[in-house]
């Protein structure tokens, strides 16, 4: 049997390029169809709106029933690529897009296209663990592998652009279900890829018992604390259904540490926290989502509600900063590879942070696109290098048969940093635009958008702080 049937790393001299580069092409088109599907239905929301007859009210559950159930899944999702294989899941979870994303399309009711859009958040919160980890399964740790995951997060940042402008189109030309529709084509390319580019999963000598306890308690905590933190400037920070689900969470999420403490075979073995590449990986990943992965919103409100850009030319605009982030992952692996993750981090941060220092001043109510766009370049490839360096940071030192539930570790704080941090960057921002309207309420959502700007910066170099704790050189 080959080494790429027992699921081993391509390192014999056999192998060839060709499949080497098909399996990392597919596993980037996957992450582009689960950065594409973040951004896709944001464009067509009014029309959903309308077409199903959603209350102002419900109608942002059409984003935040995929936000919530991605959050609360990813751990299960990658603990399940371990235990049954990073292939099978990676299949399970594109088929679980395929068919939610048919059922959105065909939805006649509110109720229908949410439960839908929660389907499709599971089955990224399986895809996106079992996607990361295959190739860290499947690349060597050190070049090959921050060679592939430049790869793998150039093409999720070509997703967020392509999301916006391909759901401005769809949306125009074909009516919102085709935003729906193309998630069925795209999923399907990548089912039939996956079974014949794929190497099977390895066969496992060793019985591994799945740890059901833990699994219902994490995934009930998880998604019970995402659904507080995104839904708690709609209800209220104090309101009945916020209070009860974060006493909830704290609940299951301390009786999961229980659980996995005095487990024989536990869903997240607790000793991967003596890995200290993965904890400042996750520690990073927090950062970065709550500050980095915050300006995309705070980016498409000053275009938008500023600006008076329409949703394609917000699309259009996003163009600058994809470019950037994709040169970035690219600029990323070169210097992890030629001198270390920590080295790496620092400079992205350092860059990142000058870049969206640069865009306050672009971000005045009497500003143009232009004046924004030295500072978007300059903080998108930043983004892009810190982006590259905390995947390796997060899988480095890490066993084959675990890459799967450490993926899931770092993605979950991933999902959490982009809750916490978008909560308290709107409340800041939108602290002073009560009752305002006209011109007066441009200045004012101007003025909060610079000042979460200003935090966002200050937030990215905090973030300093947990690279540091890295290694200073290559091992």
């Amino acid at each position: 049997m080959s080494s790429l049937d027992q699921g081993a790393p391509f390192t014999g001299a056999t192998e060839v390029g060709a499949k080497r580069g098909a399996t990392l092409a597919l596993l980037a088109f996957a992450q582009l169809i689960i950065a594409l599907d973040l951004n896709i239905v944001f464009v067509a929301l009014p029309e959903i709106g309308d077409g199903l007859g959603f209350s102002g009210q419900t109608l942002q559950w059409v984003v935040s029933a995929y936000t919530v159930f991605t959050g609360g899944f990813l751990l299960f999702g990658g603990r399940a690529a371990d235990l049954i294989g990073q292939r099978r899941v990676f299949i399970f979870a594109l088929w679980l897009y395929a068919i939610s994303s048919l059922v959105g399309g065909l939805a006649w009711s509110p109720q229908v296209i949410i439960a839908a859009r929660a389907v499709q958040g599971i089955g990224a919160a399986f895809l996106f663990p079992a996607t990361l980890s295959l190739i860290n399964r499947l690349f060597a740790e050190g070049p090959e592998r921050n060679r592939a995951l430049a790869v793998w997060g150039g093409a999720g940042a070509s997703g967020l652009t392509l999301g916006s402008l391909a759901g401005g189109l769809l949306a125009s030309a074909f009516g919102w279900p085709s935003v729906f529709y193309v998630n069925v084509l795209l999923a399907g390319v990548a089912i039939v890829a996956a079974f014949a580019i794929i190497p099977r999963d390895g066969k496992r000598h060793e019985h591994r018992s799945f740890d059901l306890p833990g699994a219902l308690a994490v995934t009930t905590g998880a998604t019970l604390l995402v659904f507080a933190l995104v839904q708690g400037p709609e209800y209220g920070w104090w309101s009945t259904a916020i209070i009860a689900s974060a006493l909830l969470a704290v609940i299951f999420l301390t009786t999961f540490a229980v659980i996995e403490a005095r487990s024989a075979d536990p869903l997240m073995p607790l000793r991967l926290f003596h890995n200290r590449s993965l904890v400042a990986g996750m520690t990073i990943t927090f950062l970065y989502m709550g500050t980095f992965g915050a300006l995309p919103y705070f980016l498409t409100v000053l275009l938008q509600n500023v600006h008076g850009f329409t949703a394609l030319q917000t699309g259009l605009a996003f163009l600058v900063p994809s470019i950037a982030i994709a040169t970035g992952t690219q600029v990323g692996e070169r210097l992890a590879t030629r001198f270390s993750t920590r080295a790496t981090l620092v400079g992205g941060m350092v860059v990142g942070a000058i870049g969206t220092a640069l865009m306050v001043s672009g971000a005045d109510a009497d500003s143009s696109y232009l004046s924004l766009v030295p500072g978007l370049i300059i903080s998108g490839v930043g983004q892009g290098i810190v982006w590259t360096a905390m995947w390796i940071a997060a899988a480095s030192g890490v066993s084959h048969d675990e890459q799967g539930v450490a993926s899931g570790m770092a993605s979950t704080m991933l999902n959490v940093g982009n809750a916490i941090g978008m909560a308290v960057l709107i409340a800041i921002a939108n602290r002073h635009v009560g009752g305002l309207t006209g011109g007066a309420l441009k200045t004012a959502v101007a003025d909060g958008i610079q000042v979460a700007f200003w935090l966002a910066a200050a937030g990215i170099v905090f973030s300093l702080l947990a690279a540091m704790v890295l290694p200073g050189k290559p091992r």
